[in-house]
């Protein structure tokens, strides 16, 4: 089936509000697997919103509005379709009620115009609204199917979730419904891993493979069309098997968690510990580990240490490695490693990372930008450092260089370590 999402309202034209609901909605259909080619932004002009019905009806099987559903003059979305169908109103008494329930509850006097959130297009199925007034419409036309939901997001949200999913998977039908596997990689950027599998996305049909690139990390989404989620899994894992033999040591994940969620699993199953030390991430790593449910029980602590008093103070780096003529300085290997181990030998852990770099904007110690040394110790092996040339902003350069040390904390968490 193909859908094309209308958005209805001068605002969005304008800039004034961003069209949040489009991008909710493609993932929601998407999930039900229905696939979405074009998306629609009209003003509230009752004219312009049929044209473009009349479009979207010749180059999609669903039209999904969204907003244009209130109580004033300039919400439009019923009363054209109406009019583009050639079918009345009609007015929904369980909507009416609660509105009129509402205005008594507060004590004043109903106005008129709220009537108009209670009205369907002739013979629509109403989607009720638990955030809100207006009752939205679903309604099969000649074919075609028709789904108006209201523009405030928590109503819309709830609405499509409810009701709205319910009614397409009714029409639908199951053979209709989308299963997918999200797969999730680090160490590897978004060009080199679709290299890796370039003979598989090529000649993709069902299932079909489709990669996602997001800052420090990879995504790939593996997805079928099934009746069942077991015949869905018989579909998908020939191209999981081949995808896992190609790519063992850059995937982290089978499902959508972030690359910090995974190190925190494994050093939770394994009974192992964590400490941090960072100096141009100022934190960020530390940020992103404690972001996740559970993580006290493997994280000992952090130290921030943004000056080279505090590195020698509280990590024990030596003064020589990081002042005076032929002194490594602050950015370098030498003090990334003994940076790492300083602080596990501090907090007594299994694991430590260290994370020391320019992130700019300028050169500092003749260093240029995006120069990143990333070291871990861990007990009982030898302790390793990577050095990172980092492209990008001041934020990206920090968050490249997080996700790149916990990637270095997986290859050792998960055996893919070689050295």
């Amino acid at each position: 089936m193909r859908a094309e999402i209308i958005a209805v309202g001068t605002e969005l034209l304008l800039g004034q509000i961003v069209n949040t609901n489009a991008q909710y909605l493609s993932r929601g259909l998407a999930e039900l697997g229905i696939d979405v080619y074009y998306q629609t932004v009209v003003g509230d002009n009752k004219r312009r919103l049929i044209e473009a019905i009349g479009i979207a009806r010749g180059r999609a099987d669903l039209l999904v509005f969204t907003g244009g559903l209130g109580p004033t003059q300039d919400d439009l979305t019923r009363d054209a379709l109406a009019e583009y169908l050639g079918r009345g109103i009609e007015l929904h008494e369980p909507t009416m009620d609660k509105i009129m329930k509402m205005f008594a509850g507060r004590g004043g006097a109903f106005i008129e115009s709220n009537r108009r959130q209670a009205l369907l297009v002739e013979g629509a199925t109403p989607l009720r609204n638990d955030t809100g007034l207006a009752v939205g419409n679903a309604l099969n036309a000649d074919g075609t199917f028709y789904l108006l939901l209201p523009g405030p997001p928590r109503e819309m949200k709830p609405m499509f979730d409810n009701d709205g999913s319910a009614w397409l998977r009714e029409q639908l039908g199951p053979a209709y419904s989308l299963h997918s596997v999200m797969l999730k990689f680090a160490g590897i950027g978004e060009s080199m891993l679709e290299d890796l599998l370039l003979d598989l996305i090529e000649a993709q049909q069902d299932p079909t493979i489709a990669p996602y690139a997001k800052e420090g990390e990879v995504a790939v989404r593996v997805s079928t069309k099934a009746a069942s989620i077991e015949e869905a899994a018989l579909k998908l894992e020939p191209t999981l098997v081949k995808i896992r033999d190609r790519t063992e040591a850059y995937l982290f994940a089978e499902e959508d968690v972030p690359i910090e969620a995974a190190v925190v699993r494994l050093l939770t199953a394994q009974q192992r510990t964590l400490a941090l030390a960072e100096s141009c991430t100022g934190g960020m790593v530390s940020e992103l580990v404690t972001t996740v449910p559970g993580s006290a029980v493997v994280y000992r602590g952090g130290i921030v240490s943004y000056s080279n008093e505090v590195k020698m103070r509280q990590l024990g780096v030596s003064r020589e490695l990081l002042e005076g003529d032929g002194a490594p300085g602050a950015i370098s290997a030498e003090t990334a490693l003994a940076m790492a181990e300083g602080a596990r030998s501090a907090l007594d852990t299994d694991f430590a990372l260290s994370v020391t770099g320019n992130a700019g904007p300028a050169a500092a110690e003749d260093k240029p930008v995006g120069l990143v040394y990333v070291g871990l110790a861990e007990r009982g092996r030898e302790t390793r450092v990577e050095k990172l040339q980092l492209s990008g902003d001041r934020e990206g350069i920090r968050l490249r260089a997080t996700k790149r040390a916990l990637y270095m904390l997986w290859q050792s968490l998960s055996g893919q370590r070689r050295d």
